[in-house]
């Protein structure tokens, strides 16, 4: 392969995916990591794409805006709830969990007994919520505030989960799909749920069945690295089989 249809072949796989691995992109192109980051520093100062912590982004305006915590909250709202109501079901005394800051990870505190616990969050709506259970010990991460989601993220709030690791995590996302895995509105939050992701144990994924088959702007982890799924009953039987053929535990609700 030539250098300049590798350089369109990386353009294109990064427009395609909204982001992509240095990983990835060795293996795809077949040369090594160190040719690719020449490659994407290159690709980068020509203004074709962005460099991001491990690999790159695309620059086309097509990432998604943080949809309002306000708007969140009422959007299939039932569903969510449910989904909850099911999720706290999982979690044991003394259990160390970590609650994302999702909607639906809201709900899983506010209806949370006070068990002897410790949670750690990136949210202020669950902060809050569980500051009045005094069995349960709440750790939160700091770091940058994301109006819009009331989260923290950025490199503080990855870093002080480099501290903890736990037995269970709940999390949300803005898209689930069967190829492309789970993925996030924007680069912050999904490097955060990245992490997340890697400090427990056992992944629990909280999705109603209005984010399957949904691709959004940046990938956070791969199907395989979840666990067990929590959705509703609208899920479609294909989608249902397909997760459960990937070792998937699925809980319909």
């Amino acid at each position: 392969m030539l250098v300049a249809e590798r350089y369109e072949m990386i353009v294109g796989l990064v427009n395609e995916r909204g982001g992509i691995r240095v990983s990835e992109l060795s293996e795809l192109c077949q040369v090594t990591e160190e040719t690719i980051r020449r490659d994407l520093d290159r690709l980068e100062q020509a203004g074709r794409l962005r460099r991001s912590h491990g690999g790159a982004v695309s620059v086309k305006d097509n990432q998604q805006p943080e949809i309002p915590y306000s708007e969140r909250e009422i959007t299939h709202a039932e569903e969510k709830k449910r989904i909850a109501q099911e999720a706290i079901k999982l979690i044991g005394s003394k259990d160390r969990i970590l609650l994302d800051a999702s909607s639906t990870a809201w709900y899983m505190a506010a209806d949370l007994p006070d068990l002897p616990l410790t949670v750690l969050t990136n949210s202020i709506k669950v902060a809050t919520e569980l500051s009045s259970k005094e069995k349960i010990q709440v750790i939160s991460t700091g770091g940058i505030l994301a109006q819009r989601s009331l989260s923290f993220v950025g490199p503080l709030a990855e870093r002080s989960l480099d501290a903890y690791h736990v037995d269970k995590v709940f999390l949300s996302c803005k898209g689930v799909h069967l190829g492309r895995g789970i993925s996030e509105s924007n680069e912050l939050q999904a490097r955060i749920k990245e992490r997340m992701i890697g400090m427990a144990d056992q992944v629990i994924l909280l999705a109603d069945s209005s984010k399957f088959g949904v691709q959004a702007f940046t990938h956070v982890a791969h199907l395989s690295e979840v666990d067990v799924i929590i959705t509703d009953r609208r899920l479609d039987k294909e989608t249902l089989e397909r997760l459960q053929d990937l070792g998937i535990t699925v809980v319909t609700v």
